[in-house]
């Protein structure tokens, strides 16, 4: 249908509403007068209680049935079946009520007739289809079995009892006709009715409450006419067939409430059933038992509809245990496919990839595992979001689904991390395998955004004597796969001896750095900074050294990168501020304007305890703030965020010194000299150790010296070595030197002796 005649149809519903809902109230009302009269007249045993109570069940059924009929135009369209089967209810029961009425004033006798109880049972077929149609029923077909046959146990279950209860002990009943005992069975249909209800019922929804009320009310009404039926104390107009009527009126005034405002939730998330609504179906099987003992005749045999109704409840017992134990299976097959497979791609998870792979290292069959990692994934769910980021994901699967093409069981091991398993005797090589996956990855022509298409870096693993299990295995293939990341990405490289020798003295260095700080084998080593036009030492570069108890003594190149990957940077560089300002503290009493610089991590710099830190350090060696310089590199600070720029003001507020490191061989932005509160600037070694050679390396220092003393900056050249280099530095107008020309990195006591000198 058009949006137009949509919102067409919508005006319409609007327009007819408050005409519609008069309309619903003024038949709501007759019919409550209707029940209420009949009541009356029933009670007062007023003359043709028989017909008045005919007519009134028949007027108030057919209400109904049109009150359901509107229902059904106003609900949405997963609960039109539920209320026109309810229509189809309660127009069964005006009908069969009619056929009842023209046959008694014909007979005039209880019309007990096959057509009558054929209408009534239709009646009953037709609301529990209703009740198997509404809002939280279930939504498959053995579902639906089983929650019929759950009504089904309580109705035959109550079939003995009903005997026991009703029947037994009274001679009078003539039981004799058939039809006559099969309406004995109505009031076990309303049970089992009931039951169902129950099991389907849903409280936020009032209707099914109400209908709940009119079922409980038949039950009532059918269960006391078979009581005085049996006895022969029923009459038609007798004033229990108000109950009928009045049942009605419950269906009728459950049209009144408005439709939900959603549709149902899925079976999967809706929330477990009460224990007694799972236990409802069997709780009145031992009252059942008990029964069948009690209506045993004194010759020992077992009344014909009781012997009956035991073996079917029998074989519906055994039906809904088999329908049990097959949703059992089901279930089990549900939960193992969700344990072993991952839920966005479908491909097997890591549980189901490492089981596979220990299968075949126990078969001791020659395998290779390809780890596969997508590089830049994180900047896609960044930049992106995490939907696109799943998408991504799925396409990735798809692709390499298409690549392997059978030749290995593909796993996502979690994040964007996937793994191929390869058989060593098949007939493509790992090494194949991975340029066809390299190639599945690559964007195609017809891509769009290119942001969408990470490559990928692969490691390969093949099993050998050096695998001591699945584990191992894996580790090697991890080591290959961040060689091939380390190559430069989208590539794909095997582990090899040398590899993983490689990564295991990477790990225990790894590990012992760990224990560095707490150890003591961290020392520091300090290079001076001398003042170009009087050679004194003005300042000194505090730079950690590991004096390892196995390798000896490791340069920071060789352990501050692994630091930063790690995370250990920060620890350290605690040790290191703190170290430095106790040293600066002892020399500071000879040359009261020396100061101390020390570098300090990115990752230090964001944290928000840096100030904290640094106070400290200063205050416990009872230094001067200003004695002390922070050096930070280019990249740390471009890549800082407006609150590290704000740290950086709070620092210099407290005194504290702030240097560029490295300066031009970074993301150099002149913009960032404005916002940095920066004192100093450090020229990179790099053009310093061309001033000999490279006149655009002379023009360089030159620039960056006057750009300094435009933005009131010191200048630091560093790594002077030679005269000419000192020379140069010294007429471009450098303030500052630093490098092996002046001094080499010491320890303090050689410091305190270059100071006591200068």
């Amino acid at each position: 249908m058009p949006p137009h005649d949509l919102e067409q149809a919508a005006a319409r519903r609007r327009a007819g509403a408050p005409a519609s809902a008069r309309t619903g109230r003024g038949g709501l009302v007759v019919a409550g007068a209707v029940v209420l009269g009949e009541a009356l007249w029933l009670v007062a045993e007023l003359p043709a209680a028989a017909l008045v109570s005919d007519v009134g069940a028949l007027l108030v059924a057919g209400w109904a049935a049109l009150a359901c009929l509107g229902a059904a135009r106003r609900h949405p369209a997963t609960l039109r079946r539920f209320w026109l089967l309810l229509a189809a209810t309660m127009a069964l029961a005006a009908l069969g009520r009619a056929v009842w009425t023209v046959d008694r004033l014909l007979g005039g006798d209880l019309p007990h007739t096959p057509l009558v109880g054929a209408i009534f049972i239709a009646g009953i077929l037709t609301g529990t289809g209703a009740l198997l149609c509404s809002l939280a029923a279930p939504r498959t077909a053995v579902g639906r079995a089983r929650t019929v046959l759950d009504g089904v146990i309580v109705g035959l279950a109550l079939v003995p009892i009903g005997w026991v209860v009703v029947v037994r002990d009274v001679a009078a009943a003539d039981l004799a006709d058939p039809v006559r005992t099969l309406g004995l069975l109505f009031p076990m249909l309303d049970l089992m009715q009931l039951t169902i209800l129950v099991a389907v019922a849903r409280p936020a929804w009032r209707p099914i409450t109400v209908i709940g009320a009119s079922l409980t009310l038949r039950a009532v009404a059918d269960t006391g006419y078979v009581s005085l039926a049996v006895r022969g104390d029923y009459f038609s107009g007798h004033p229990i067939d108000v109950c009928w009527p009045l049942s009605y009126l419950l269906v009728g005034l459950a049209t009144r409430y408005p439709p939900p405002e959603c549709d149902h939730a899925d079976e999967a998330e809706s929330p477990l059933p009460p224990w007694w609504r799972v236990a409802l179906p069997y709780l009145p099987v031992g009252g059942a038992i008990v029964a069948v003992v009690l209506a045993r005749q004194p010759t020992g045999q077992t009344p014909h509809l009781v012997f009956f109704g035991m073996m079917a409840l029998l074989a519906a017992l055994a039906l809904r245990q088999g329908l049990a134990a097959n949703e059992n299976l089901r279930l089990v097959v549900r939960l193992r496919r969700l344990a072993y497979a991952d839920q966005l791609t479908g491909l097997p998870n890591r549980l189901m990839f490492n089981r596979k792979l220990r299968a075949a290292l126990r078969d001791r069959r020659p395998v290779a595992v390809l780890l596969l990692d997508l590089d830049g994934f994180k900047q896609v769910n960044d930049r992106f979001g995490h939907a696109t980021g799943d998408s991504l994901l799925t396409g990735v699967a798809d692709r390499m689904r298409t690549a392997v093409d059978g030749d290995g069981t593909i796993a996502r091991l979690g994040g964007d991390e996937f793994a191929v398993l390869v058989d060593g005797d098949g007939p493509v090589s790992p090494e194949r395998l991975a340029e066809r996956l390299l190639a599945a990855l690559e964007p195609a022509d017809d891509d769009g955004d290119l942001g969408l298409h990470p490559s990928a870096s692969i490691g390969i693993a093949e099993y050998g004597p050096q695998h001591a299990s699945h584990t191992d295995l894996l580790r090697d293939a991890d080591i290959a796969m961040y060689a091939a990341k380390a190559a430069g990405k989208s590539a794909y490289r095997t582990c090899t001896p040398a590899l993983r020798e490689s990564a295991v003295t990477r790990a225990e260095l790894i590990a012992d750095l760990r224990r560095a700080v707490d150890e003591g084998q961290l020392h520091l080593e300090f290079q001076p900074i001398v003042d170009l036009a009087t050679g004194a030492v003005r300042s000194a570069e505090a730079l950690v050294r590991w004096r390892h108890p196995r390798l000896g003594l490791l340069s920071p190149a060789r352990f501050l990168p692994l630091a930063e990957e790690t995370g250990l940077i920060v620890p350290i560089d605690r040790w290191v501020i703190h170290e430095a300002c106790r040293a600066a503290a002892t020399w500071r009493d000879r040359r009261t304007e020396a100061t101390v610089a020390v570098n300090i991590a990115a990752a230090h710099l964001r944290r928000p305890d840096l100030i904290a830190t640094v106070t400290a350090a200063t205050a416990s060696a009872g230094l001067a703030p200003r004695a002390l310089t922070l050096e930070l590199t280019e990249s740390a600070l471009i890549d800082g965020s407006e609150a590290v720029l704000d740290r950086l003001r709070q620092l210099r507020e407290l005194g504290i010194r702030i240097s560029i490191d490295d300066f031009g061989t970074g993301y150099s932005a002149l913009s960032y000299l404005h916002r940095i509160p920066a004192t100093e600037l450090k020229i990179d070694r790099s053009f310093v150790a061309r001033l000999d050679t490279d006149a655009r390396a002379y023009a360089t220092v030159e620039m960056v010296t006057r750009l300094a003393g435009a933005f009131e900056l010191s200048v630091v050249a560093e790594g002077v070595e030679t005269e000419r280099q000192h020379a140069a530095v010294a007429a471009i107008g450098c303030v500052h030197g630093q490098g092996y020309r002046y001094g080499r990195p010491a320890g303090l006591a050689q410091l305190r002796t270059a100071l006591a000198r200068s």
